[in-house]
């Protein structure tokens, strides 16, 4: 098309053609005005970019920079930068054919992320001071368009800006984070109003001062979270890559799952692993919901909160049981918009969380004050040595931040010395790693104890998780809790599992595949669901049937990258037609027979999409929305049905 003549078609070339058709359709640029294999000298040296777009007015000037892999590589991104250098261009793009970033050339160490490239007809300052709405991010969404993750943002920042920036990384793109969610919140509230986020052709000083302001707006909207005086400490410069990158990314969807993965991997990075508590996947963590059917009626807590997994994904399982009580849509920006009087007040009202690391609890606060619109009972508190909460809640500067949640929290109490509470709904992925060796903590607990009644001088953690969330809960409430095989299998674990089944019925036990918690631990863990005996809601029985399963699809791959779904891994929906020669047209068209979808063998290897065009885990714990197949969570449901369990309806 551009060369006249015909070439190879390797991966990197199909990627090229594809490239040249997008910038000859959808940005209009002639293919005069484009060279391939275009030479850039370094020195003596020459290296061929793969495609060069030529300025329209001084037509030997290099304009764009193109730089192209074959699918799956992601090399490549200094190698632009590098030709943009050599040659002056002031714009570069890089795609590997699945995935593509944009560039502004402003100086020879500063690339600013822009959202698009000019058409022909278009001026680069046209794209830098264009206006944007909260429908302009919805329709430009960078995770949508580009088929990235905010995770792969994080890691491009670090790798670019902010590992030399010598700043808390964590805390820098937690305000940042944190600020962007206020304005997306603002926006979608007043969907006149311009997104503030953003960087409109302002200078870096102009940009930072913007930005602080926001910042400081957030931290009164959502307090807690951050102290009054605390302010960006970015240096303008790094300011201005952050919020370039960031500000084409839609934050907010119908479940906060995209800060998720993001606030996963700081956390991790920062402190996490260190304690041996990962963060459950939010597919895990779906299927316990699920499985266990919280109610609005329902109190929850989550005793090992993380960044709040287990309560936020209760409180969207409970929230669509409102909206379809009160006859409303639940739209794609349902987490931004106002809700029913209904969803605030269960979240102020009903739900809980207790975690001992205070940057976890941090981020837990934000997406709950976000949930609940400005309140939150997410406690900053030691789940297994209530003896010492004390401590804490008398502590003024304590107080300050948590004394709402606390006052709530004190009224689920059974009695005044923190042991036991009155929860409905208790799920928690405690830490595995670490043994309890305090004597003075072992001593409270029955699972401290050898068989011969004798104290230990060291307990798993989450051993002593078991016994202390079953004090969470009131008679006939149920518990989903994370635990390592070995507590269902080892014989010298007997004790615990007959510590259990003494308070218990067990309801299911769902074996999880060994990378699902990839790339922290290989541990093999089970999911145990138990629901505590009550004369009412569970009377006791001798024998009971028990819902076993386990997890066929590994989810994750070896190194703990996430495994998404694609069209071929649906043959039943996902059909090829058969081909048949028109002898009238002289070409092949596609002749109709019954199947869901149509697909070419290319269109095979696409990925099957979210109603937010994000990818899909692929698994087998549960049907996501429709789009896959029945999972355990719909297993168990009929199992419980038939068993006339307490918390599903009748079969």
């Amino acid at each position: 098309m551009v060369r006249k003549k015909e070439i190879k078609l390797t991966p990197e070339e199909a990627v090229r053609q594809l490239y040249i058709q997008l910038l000859i359709d959808d940005y209009e640029y002639p293919t005069e005005r484009m060279e391939l294999e275009y030479a850039v000298s370094f020195g003596r040296e020459k290296k061929r970019a793969d495609i060069v777009i030529f300025d329209k007015q001084q037509t030997t000037f290099p304009y764009i920079m193109v730089e192209l892999k074959k699918p799956k590589l992601k090399d490549g991104k200094e190698q632009l930068k590098s030709y943009c250098n050599a040659t002056g261009a002031p714009i570069g793009i890089w795609s590997n054919g699945e995935s593509v970033s944009f560039y502004h050339r402003k100086d020879p160490n500063y690339f600013e992320d822009i959202p698009a490239i000019p058409k022909a007809s278009e001026k680069l300052s046209d794209i830098l001071s264009e206006r944007w709405t909260i429908e302009n991010l919805i329709e430009k969404d960078k995770l949508r368009t580009e088929r990235k993750s905010l995770k792969d943002l994080v890691l491009e920042m670090e790798d670019e800006v902010l590992a030399n920036a010598g700043v808390d990384v964590f805390e820098e793109l937690f305000k940042l984070i944190f600020t962007k969610l206020y304005d997306e919140m603002e926006a979608g509230r007043n969907k006149t109003r311009h997104l503030e986020f953003r960087n409109y052709g302002d200078t870096e000083t102009e940009l930072k001062e913007k930005i602080q302001k926001l910042f400081n707006q957030a931290k009164t909207k959502w307090e807690g979270v951050f102290s009054d005086d605390s302010r960006i400490e970015l240096t303008a410069s790094h300011l201005s890559v952050c919020v370039s990158s960031l500000q084409d990314v839609k934050l907010f969807n119908s479940n906060l799952d995209v800060v998720d993965d993001a606030f996963e991997y700081l956390i991790n990075k920062s402190s996490k692993g260190e304690k041996g508590q990962y963060f459950t996947p939010r597919y895990v963590i779906d299927m316990c919901v699920k499985m266990l059917n919280p109610q609005e009626h329902e109190t929850m807590i989550d005793t090992a909160a993380g960044s709040c997994g287990f309560p936020v994904h209760t409180i969207f399982h409970v929230w669509e049981q409102i909206m379809k009580d009160e006859g409303l849509d639940k739209s794609h920006l349902f987490t931004l918009e106002q809700k029913p009087a209904r969803c605030t007040d269960y979240v102020n009202d009903k739900v809980f969380a207790i975690d001992f690391d205070e940057k976890s609890v941090r981020v837990a606060r934000t997406l709950n004050l976000i949930a609940g619109d400005g309140q939150t009972n997410v406690l900053h508190l030691n789940t297994l040595d209530w003896e010492r909460w004390d401590e804490k809640t008398n502590d003024e500067d304590w107080q300050d931040t948590y004394f709402e949640g606390w006052r709530k929290f004190k009224k689920l109490r059974t009695n005044k010395n923190n042991q036991d509470f009155s929860f409905d709904i208790l799920m928690a992925n405690p830490p595995f790693a670490g043994d309890i060796k305090e004597s003075r903590i072992l001593a409270k607990y029955e699972l401290g104890k050898k068989p011969n009644g004798k104290y230990q001088t060291k307990v798993g953690r989450d051993i002593l998780f078991i016994e202390r969330n079953l004090d969470f809960l009131k008679p006939g409430g149920r518990m989903a809790i994370v635990l390592p095989q070995g507590r269902f299998n080892n014989s010298s674990d007997k004790n615990i599992r007959d510590f259990i089944a003494e308070r218990c019925r067990i309801l299911a036990v769902v074996g999880l595949h060994g990378n699902v918690f990839k790339p922290h631990t290989g541990t093999k863990t089970s999911v145990l669901f138990v629901q505590k005996w009550d004369d009412k809601l569970c009377p006791k029985v001798e024998d009971y049937p028990i819902f076993f399963a386990t997890m066929q699809e590994p989810s994750k791959d070896n190194s703990g990258d996430k495994i998404y779904l694609r069209k071929k891994d649906f043959p039943d929906k996902f059909k090829i037609k058969p081909e048949v020669a028109d002898p009238v047209q002289g070409k092949m068209e596609l002749k109709e027979s019954v199947v869901h979808y149509v697909a070419t063998p290319k269109d095979l290897d696409e990925y099957v999409l979210d109603s937010h065009d994000h990818l899909i885990v692929k698994h087998d714990l549960f049907n996501h929305d429709g789009k896959t197949q029945d999972g355990i969570a719909e297993a168990f449901l009929e199992f419980a049905k038939k068993e006339n369990l307490s918390f599903v309806g009748k079969p």
